[in-house]
């Protein structure tokens, strides 16, 4: 958290805002997962030109360079003409013309990193590895299916990784697995073309449905107008062990898979 919806439903919130924005001031609080790469007062009189989103990255285009922020863990994002003082998590903010732009991170595995633009060896090296977006025209069947085919590992686990599709993070594996029927420990490699583009139908499905709901509030996401997603909701497995599948009532059942909760029906998702 947050995933893909969040961190789209992030972006949507501010975007128009703060595009056109001209940058008066920059600071840093505490270190956060990778270093500016800058001096803040380089961004001094910079124009925002745009919010864009690669995985769950932010692409802010700058008249001169690109700022890429990561939400980590547990990062928000907050815009506003009035903010509340800065607290004790809250470790970067851009004051702009139209508004103040702070990042909050308890856990501080978010980041701000700046480049000159996105071939910048550092911008490749954070974004080079993702793989096809998921809601994009270029996530079809045949490239999704030929990846998997390579891949031993539980289908789960392929997801999590972000290098075949980005942005399907835990909750939303768990969820589009259900929707296809698919046991989350099967072997990417075992899927057949047909279940593999029931798969994708599935991930684009609830991606769709998670955005239009504003992404998933567990704990304390909100966007950067304050809003809260409602996705949680709707949740079929993820969050609810030994309650009953909405399908087929049986117990839903929890299981660890590479140190993650992973939430499954036993009796729709047998393989």
């Amino acid at each position: 958290m947050p995933e893909l919806p969040e961190v789209e439903a992030t972006r949507l919130s501010f975007v128009d805002r703060i595009s056109g924005a001209g940058i008066v001031s920059a600071w840093c609080g505490k270190p956060l997962r990778w270093p500016l790469g800058t001096a803040p007062v380089r961004l001094v009189g910079r124009t925002v030109r745009g919010v864009r989103r690669r995985g769950k990255y932010l692409l802010m285009d700058l008249d001169q360079g690109l700022l890429l922020l990561h939400l980590g863990m547990s990062g928000s994002l907050s815009f506003g003409a009035a903010l509340q003082p800065r607290g004790a998590h809250d470790h970067f903010e851009l004051l702009t013309s139209r508004g103040t732009l702070r990042l909050n991170d308890p856990r501080r595995f978010g980041a701000v990193v700046w480049a000159p633009d996105q071939d910048a060896p550092l911008a490749r090296k954070l974004l080079g590895g993702l793989g096809v977006e998921p809601l994009s025209e270029d996530f079809d069947a045949t490239g999704f299916h030929a990846a998997l085919k390579t891949r031993k590992s539980a289908i789960k686990q392929v997801l999590l990784v972000g290098d075949v599709v980005v942005g399907v993070g835990n909750i939303y594996a768990s969820e589009a697995l259900f929707l296809a029927g698919i046991r989350p420990t099967l072997s990417a490699a075992r899927l057949s073309r047909p279940r593999a583009e029931k798969l994708r139908a599935a991930i684009r499905e609830v991606l769709g449905r998670a955005l239009a709901a504003g992404g998933t509030t567990l704990r304390n996401y909100s966007n950067a107008a304050g809003e809260r997603g409602n996705f949680q909701f709707e949740a079929q497995v993820y969050g609810r062990e030994g309650q009953p599948c909405r399908v087929c009532g049986t117990a839903i059942k929890a299981i660890r898979q590479g140190q993650r909760a992973t939430f499954f029906c036993p009796n729709c998702q047998k393989t």
